[in-house]
């Protein structure tokens, strides 16, 4: 790499027009030492050819001293030193140089490494919306569903608002922004719905708002996508992930409510739920079953299932015969049946927790041989044309369940039987109620659940049956052991 000597020069021009450069007489003092007030020191050196071939030279005089000048140039010799021998490397940097204005610092040499080693141009600074890009098309062994989860977040909200920044320059602060905007636009929709003209709701009909719970999950995409470009895999792109350092509103976690006399009342009143997840009592529960029976006994049996021993849709559609054994009264959940869009997935449960052997009750064992029973005549029908699925719930035609299928057919039950509404999901809370409410412990609880800790079962189900009588004598035992007298005039 051929390079010129650390020199001084100056801008002045002679008589003629030209300028002095090194030869200027003011550069030194009349005893023959450098002039500090005159001329600057810099360097020149050989850059690799442009992409034509043409020669080209990096000349930086802007210096105030001669060890300056060296430093820099040695700066810039360690910068095309990042090439490694690699002809287009070499091109990208030495055009990075040669495109610097005078008086610009050269570029951070960690900063073009980190491009280089990413497969990034050493001249273009990756953006976010690029990083996540690339980042996405990577995911090759992580789960269809949450691939998709993970693109809906880039779609919607990550690349318009984060997207045209550079993933080096990107701070906690941008992200903060980010959340600010969506809050600002959930309030924006909110105000329109309440508008009290028709044609103003009518703008934002078909809209949503964006809950705290969506929101920390689009931080937690966007924590992994950062976290993965800070490891070794990805060549650490990037030092510091600002999604680690960004506070979120905590969402709020809805603990199941009854549907006590009083709430039905009003829900029969204004046609509008009380709370998120509500749950039927015993008697409420055992009238739909009774329902359900009667007018859909091809559902019945999964529903009983589900009500009585708290399995989540998907794993009730994923028994298979040879994890039901009525014989002993135990079922084993190792697989869940879901969908990836709208398109049915059968993958093994997410956890250690979830993937549990539990008893069944003599009602569920009961509701299951006499679907046995249907299911040999269904298949006795069929014939030759009889799917060999394995699965333990089918439908007369032997094909699986769709898990939408189950829960359209659920909710048409539901409005039919004109009992207050619940959704599938919440016959697991049901389930759960009835179990606590029975004198099992939390720990029971979570086990039939497969929740992987007991805070999750206690902070979901603990007193949730407090508008039932138990509850409501201890409390009324409390506030008796506070003395008071006698007024005349109160009833005795």
């Amino acid at each position: 790499m051929a390079e010129g000597p650390i020199q001084k020069l100056c801008t002045c021009r002679n008589s003629n027009g030209k300028k002095f450069g090194t030869k200027c007489p003011q550069l030194r003092r009349p005893g023959g030492g450098w002039s500090p007030a005159h001329g600057s020191w810099g360097y020149q050196l050989e850059l690799p050819p442009k992409a034509n071939g043409a020669r080209r030279q990096l000349r930086r005089y802007t210096f105030d001293s001669s060890k300056a000048a060296d430093a820099d140039r040695t700066k810039a010799k360690d910068l095309l030193a990042l090439a490694g021998g690699d002809a287009t490397i070499a091109i990208e940097i030495a055009d990075l140089l040669q495109e610097l204005k005078r008086g610009q610092p050269l570029p951070d040499r960690e900063v073009i490494a980190k491009r280089i080693r990413a497969g990034v141009p050493a001249t273009a600074d990756m953006t976010v919306g690029e990083y996540l890009t690339q980042w996405l098309a990577s995911r090759r062994k992580v789960e269809p569903g949450t691939v998709r989860s993970y693109e809906s977040h880039m779609r919607v909200h990550l690349v318009p608002h984060l997207g045209a920044i550079g993933i080096q320059q990107l701070r906690v602060e941008h992200i903060s922004a980010m959340f600010t905007a969506i809050a600002e636009r959930n309030t924006a929709i909110e105000l329109t719905r309440q508008s009290d003209d028709p044609q103003i709701r009518a703008s934002v009909r078909g809209l949503r708002t964006t809950g705290p719970a969506t929101q920390e999950r689009i931080r937690a995409t966007l924590r992994k996508a950062l976290n993965d470009a800070i490891s070794h895999t990805n060549r650490r792109l990037i030092d510091f992930n600002p999604a680690e350092h960004v506070e979120l509103p905590s969402a709020p976690k809805h603990k199941p409510k009854v549907w006590t006399d009083k709430r039905v009342q009003q829900w029969r009143k204004t046609g509008e739920k009380p709370h998120p997840v509500m749950v039927w009592t015993p008697e409420q529960a055992g009238a739909f079953l009774d329902y359900a029976e009667a007018h859909d006994i091809i559902l019945y049996p999964i529903l009983v299932g589900i009500m009585h021993r708290g399995m989540r849709r998907g794993e009730a559609l994923g028994l298979r015969d040879d994890t039901v054994d009525l014989d002993n009264a135990l079922a084993t959940v190792d697989l869940q049946r879901t969908v990836n869009g709208y398109d049915p997935v059968d993958k093994k449960v997410k956890s250690e927790a979830g993937d549990r052997t539990f008893a069944l009750d003599r009602h569920t064992v009961a509701a299951w041989r006499a679907y046995l029973a249907r299911r040999a005549r269904w298949q006795l029908v069929c014939g030759s044309e009889w799917p060999d699925t394995g699965f333990f719930f089918v439908q007369p035609n032997g094909d699986k369940w769709h898990p939408d299928a189950v829960s359209k057919r659920f909710n048409r039950l539901v409005r039919d039987s004109r009992l207050p509404p619940v959704r599938l999901h919440d016959l697991r809370h049901c389930a759960a109620t009835y179990l606590k409410a029975s004198g099992a412990d939390l720990k029971d609880v979570q086990e039939l659940l497969g929740h992987s800790t007991h805070t999750i079962t206690a902070d979901t189900y603990t007193s949730v049956l407090v508008e039932q009588q138990v509850e409501r004598n201890k409390h009324e035992a409390a506030a008796n052991l506070v003395p008071r007298q006698r007024r005349r005039g109160r009833a005795a």
